[in-house]
Protein backbone atom coordinates (compact mmCIF):
# COMPACT_ATOMS: atom_id res chain seq x y z
CA UNK A 1 0.00 0.00 0.00
CA UNK A 2 1.25 3.41 -1.10
CA UNK A 3 2.09 6.35 1.56
CA UNK A 4 -0.63 8.08 -0.31
CA UNK A 5 -3.18 5.52 0.19
CA UNK A 6 -2.61 5.01 3.31
CA UNK A 7 -2.99 8.36 4.01
CA UNK A 8 -6.27 8.77 1.56
CA UNK A 9 -7.53 5.31 3.59
CA UNK A 10 -7.39 7.37 6.90
CA UNK A 11 -8.14 10.72 6.18
CA UNK A 12 -11.61 10.22 5.98
CA UNK A 13 -13.13 13.51 6.94
CA UNK A 14 -10.40 15.59 6.28
CA UNK A 15 -12.37 16.63 5.69
CA UNK A 16 -12.62 15.94 8.58
CA UNK A 17 -11.43 12.91 13.39
CA UNK A 18 -13.19 9.99 19.60
CA UNK A 19 -14.32 6.29 19.36
CA UNK A 20 -17.71 5.68 20.61
CA UNK A 21 -18.90 9.22 20.94
CA UNK A 22 -23.19 9.39 21.34
CA UNK A 23 -24.29 11.09 18.40
CA UNK A 24 -26.78 14.03 18.96
CA UNK A 25 -30.46 13.38 18.15
CA UNK A 26 -30.55 16.79 16.54
CA UNK A 27 -28.21 19.28 15.20
CA UNK A 28 -27.72 22.24 16.67
CA UNK A 29 -27.42 25.76 15.20
CA UNK A 30 -23.82 25.78 16.55
CA UNK A 31 -23.08 22.42 14.40
CA UNK A 32 -24.26 24.49 11.16
CA UNK A 33 -22.35 27.31 12.32
CA UNK A 34 -19.20 25.32 12.59
CA UNK A 35 -19.76 23.44 9.07
CA UNK A 36 -20.51 26.94 7.50
CA UNK A 37 -17.02 27.85 8.44
CA UNK A 38 -15.30 25.08 6.87
CA UNK A 39 -16.73 26.11 3.56
CA UNK A 40 -14.23 27.64 1.44
CA UNK A 41 -10.65 26.79 -0.46
CA UNK A 42 -7.99 25.09 1.89
CA UNK A 43 -4.39 23.84 1.15
CA UNK A 44 -1.65 22.75 3.54
CA UNK A 45 0.87 20.06 4.45
CA UNK A 46 0.46 16.98 6.42
CA UNK A 47 2.13 14.23 7.66
CA UNK A 48 2.14 10.47 8.36
CA UNK A 49 3.28 10.54 12.33
CA UNK A 50 2.73 6.67 12.89
CA UNK A 51 3.03 3.35 11.12
CA UNK A 52 4.83 1.68 8.36
CA UNK A 53 5.00 5.25 6.05
CA UNK A 54 5.65 6.83 9.15
CA UNK A 55 7.12 10.55 8.25
CA UNK A 56 6.05 10.97 5.00
CA UNK A 57 4.71 14.18 3.96
CA UNK A 58 2.06 15.64 1.80
CA UNK A 59 0.31 18.54 0.47
CA UNK A 60 -3.40 18.77 0.51
CA UNK A 61 -5.86 21.25 -1.30
CA UNK A 62 -9.79 20.85 -0.22
CA UNK A 63 -12.61 22.92 -1.26
CA UNK A 64 -15.34 22.89 1.46
CA UNK A 65 -19.51 22.93 0.93
CA UNK A 66 -22.30 22.83 3.29
CA UNK A 67 -24.85 20.25 1.75
CA UNK A 68 -27.67 23.23 1.29
CA UNK A 69 -30.50 22.58 4.28
CA UNK A 70 -29.11 19.70 5.62
CA UNK A 71 -26.42 20.09 8.62
CA UNK A 72 -23.25 18.92 7.13
CA UNK A 73 -20.26 19.61 4.85
CA UNK A 74 -18.57 17.84 1.99
CA UNK A 75 -14.69 18.21 0.92
CA UNK A 76 -13.30 17.75 -2.68
CA UNK A 77 -9.64 17.88 -3.70
CA UNK A 78 -6.73 15.94 -3.30
CA UNK A 79 -3.36 15.15 -1.66
CA UNK A 80 0.26 15.10 -2.86
CA UNK A 81 3.29 13.22 -2.46
CA UNK A 82 6.02 13.96 -4.64
CA UNK A 83 4.72 13.90 -8.25
CA UNK A 84 1.47 11.68 -7.23
CA UNK A 85 -1.82 12.97 -6.46
CA UNK A 86 -4.67 10.86 -5.32
CA UNK A 87 -8.16 12.50 -5.02
CA UNK A 88 -10.12 12.61 -2.13
CA UNK A 89 -13.94 13.34 -1.68
CA UNK A 90 -15.34 13.20 1.91
CA UNK A 91 -18.64 14.26 3.08
CA UNK A 92 -20.81 14.27 6.45
CA UNK A 93 -24.59 14.97 6.90
CA UNK A 94 -26.88 15.08 10.48
CA UNK A 95 -29.08 12.43 10.00
CA UNK A 96 -31.86 12.61 12.63
CA UNK A 97 -31.64 10.29 15.53
CA UNK A 98 -28.85 8.32 13.53
CA UNK A 99 -26.51 11.36 14.44
CA UNK A 100 -23.71 12.02 11.48
CA UNK A 101 -23.19 9.63 8.95
CA UNK A 102 -20.76 10.33 5.74
CA UNK A 103 -18.47 8.56 3.98
CA UNK A 104 -14.47 9.04 2.43
CA UNK A 105 -13.70 8.17 -1.09
CA UNK A 106 -16.31 5.15 -1.36
CA UNK A 107 -16.98 4.59 2.39
CA UNK A 108 -16.08 0.79 3.31
CA UNK A 109 -17.50 -1.46 0.79
CA UNK A 110 -15.19 0.27 -1.40
CA UNK A 111 -11.59 1.13 -0.59
CA UNK A 112 -12.68 4.58 1.88
CA UNK A 113 -13.85 4.65 5.75
CA UNK A 114 -17.32 5.34 6.97
CA UNK A 115 -18.24 8.10 9.21
CA UNK A 116 -20.23 6.82 12.30
CA UNK A 117 -20.98 9.16 14.08
CA UNK A 118 -19.84 12.67 15.25
CA UNK A 119 -20.01 15.64 17.63
CA UNK A 120 -19.47 19.50 17.03
CA UNK A 121 -18.36 21.49 20.33
CA UNK A 122 -17.29 24.91 19.50
CA UNK A 123 -14.80 24.99 17.00
CA UNK A 124 -13.94 21.48 16.57
CA UNK A 125 -15.63 18.49 15.19
CA UNK A 126 -14.83 14.42 16.12
CA UNK A 127 -15.58 12.24 13.62
CA UNK A 128 -16.02 8.58 14.77
CA UNK A 129 -14.40 6.48 11.99
CA UNK A 130 -14.94 2.75 10.80
CA UNK A 131 -13.54 0.40 8.34
CA UNK A 132 -13.53 -3.56 8.90
CA UNK A 133 -11.90 -3.94 12.00
CA UNK A 134 -10.40 -0.25 11.71
CA UNK A 135 -11.96 1.94 14.47
CA UNK A 136 -10.95 5.37 14.40
CA UNK A 137 -11.40 9.25 14.62
CA UNK A 138 -11.07 12.37 13.02
CA UNK A 139 -10.69 15.80 14.92
CA UNK A 140 -10.73 19.07 12.84
CA UNK A 141 -10.33 22.17 15.18
CA UNK A 142 -10.64 26.09 13.72
CA UNK A 143 -8.54 27.83 16.20
CA UNK A 144 -9.23 31.22 13.74
CA UNK A 145 -11.47 31.40 10.89
CA UNK A 146 -8.33 30.90 8.84
CA UNK A 147 -6.61 28.00 9.96
CA UNK A 148 -7.74 23.99 10.37
CA UNK A 149 -5.79 21.27 12.14
CA UNK A 150 -6.92 17.96 11.26
CA UNK A 151 -5.61 14.69 13.21
CA UNK A 152 -6.51 11.44 12.29
CA UNK A 153 -6.14 8.45 15.08
CA UNK A 154 -6.72 4.81 15.40
CA UNK A 155 -7.34 2.68 17.80
CA UNK A 156 -4.69 0.51 19.17
CA UNK A 157 -4.48 -1.97 21.58
CA UNK A 158 -7.61 0.19 23.60
CA UNK A 159 -5.61 3.47 23.00
CA UNK A 160 -6.37 5.83 20.55
CA UNK A 161 -2.83 6.37 18.11
CA UNK A 162 -2.29 9.98 16.39
CA UNK A 163 -1.17 8.49 12.10
CA UNK A 164 -1.94 11.26 10.69
CA UNK A 165 -1.65 15.30 10.75
CA UNK A 166 -2.49 18.53 9.02
CA UNK A 167 -2.45 22.31 9.06
CA UNK A 168 -4.37 23.69 6.75
CA UNK A 169 -4.60 27.67 5.67
CA UNK A 170 -7.99 28.92 4.03
CA UNK A 171 -6.76 29.97 0.78
CA UNK A 172 -9.88 31.96 -0.74
CA UNK A 173 -10.66 35.74 -0.08
CA UNK A 174 -12.07 34.82 3.37
CA UNK A 175 -13.80 33.19 5.69
CA UNK A 176 -17.56 32.52 4.72
CA UNK A 177 -18.65 31.46 8.46
CA UNK A 178 -17.03 32.05 11.69
CA UNK A 179 -16.76 30.17 14.80
CA UNK A 180 -15.86 33.45 17.11
CA UNK A 181 -19.50 33.24 18.59
CA UNK A 182 -19.11 29.90 20.58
Amino acid sequence: MTALRLASSVLAATAATVIGLAAPAMASEKDRKFFSSVEGSWSGPGEIVAGKYKGTKFVCNFTGATPGEKVGMSLDGGCRVGLFTQKMQASVEHQGRAGYRGSFMDGSDGTGLDVVGGKVDGSKVTLTLNRNQLNGAMLARLPDENTMTVTVSVLVDEQMVPVIGMNLKRVDRGAVGSVANR
